[in-house]
């Protein structure tokens, strides 16, 4: 993330020095963790090349405005994240514990309650006509693929297709990843959004996830961030996971389905262990990039559609080109 966007994004939270407790006072260090352990800050990239794209020019008087909506986002991601993390129960995050590791699950979930209402104090700075509009949108959507995620683990499902896995990753990761940073960049710089962006969108976001999910078993975990092999732990559906079952032998596939059975804590780090090792030797791997490739082509090819008539070429140009990068990610 840029230096000066994170500073805008901390700018909003209350100051840990002039908090009137000591609890208050940990309570805005706890505010401020996520986002000063900082991150890639592709979404927020994402909207300000959008946004140059469409013709606002970095410096001018609307600049700002698009500042302030990629510090937005980048609450959005943070407050997303501890969520996220209590939901799954995760360990880390960006090679630190997670938050409720630190500090227990209530403290975590209170704090990501209050990150979300900073992240419209960034919305309204914006002062963005269709702003909120926007936002809001890409919370209701990606809740819904959040949803179906969430349901599948709490009720054990694992009767699920491809398909299955892409109407959850088109809804959980396409819209705040690619869909409302580009749409939000044009509204930036005063143009209508392309129709195109969604779907473009929706097929980057996919084979952004796909590429996520296999790093999870494949990564250096001092590239990657998070806990290799975490999505077993916190049995996830992904496409590696759901071809690997469409294949696997009986009694494998009677193994793994009875770990998932477990929760987190029960779960076996043997045959976790021999579970990754099952993955990691069949073709599950090789199909997921496979497709992966196939849904980063068709978005590409929608994207540069979209923006052949962009005004800054040049940006345009650049967006493409973090847009291939991202979906070929290796780390």
């Amino acid at each position: 993330m840029r230096p000066h966007l994170q500073q805008m994004a901390l700018s909003l939270l209350p100051d840990p020095a002039a908090a009137s407790r000591p609890e208050l006072r940990a309570f805005y260090d706890m505010l401020r963790d996520y986002p000063e352990r900082g991150g890639k800050g592709l979404r927020s990239e994402l909207l300000l090349l959008s946004a140059r794209a469409h013709g606002l020019a970095e410096g001018s008087p609307g600049w700002e405005r698009a500042l302030w909506l990629a510090a937005a986002l980048e609450l959005f991601q943070n407050w997303v994240l501890i969520h996220d993390d209590i939901v799954d129960d995760s360990d880390e995050r960006r090679g630190a514990p997670a938050l409720h590791k630190l500090h227990g699950v209530s403290l975590a979930l209170n704090t990501g309650d209050a990150l979300h209402a900073y992240m419209w104090a960034a919305v309204q700075r914006a002062g963005l006509e269709g702003g909120f509009r926007e936002f809001l949108s890409m919370i209701h959507r990606t809740a819904e693929g959040q949803h179906l995620d969430v349901s599948w683990v709490e009720h054990g499902e694992w009767h699920l297709t491809p398909d299955d896995y892409l109407d959850m990753v088109r809804l959980k990761t396409g819209f705040y990843t690619i869909v409302t940073p580009l749409r939000l960049g044009a509204l930036a710089a005063g143009q209508p959004p392309h129709p195109d962006f969604e779907p473009a969108g929706l097929a980057l976001g996919a084979a952004f996830q796909i590429r996520d999910d296999v790093l999870n078993l494949t990564g250096d975990p001092a590239k990657y961030g998070k806990e290799i092999g975490g999505d077993l732990l916190e049995g996830k559906r992904t496409l590696v996971v759901l071809h690997w079952l469409q294949h696997a032998h009986e009694t494998r596939r009677h193994i793994f389905l009875d770990q998932m059975r477990q929760s987190r804590t029960d779960k076996d780090p043997a045959i976790i262990s021999d579970l990754l090792g099952w993955l990691l030797e069949s073709d599950s791997i090789e199909y997921a990039q496979q497709f992966a490739g196939a849904e980063a082509a068709r978005g590409l090819t929608l994207l540069r559609g979209a923006l052949v008539q962009a005004p800054d070429q040049s940006a345009a140009s650049e967006l493409l080109a973090l847009m291939d990068t991202l979906t070929r990610r290796e780390a």
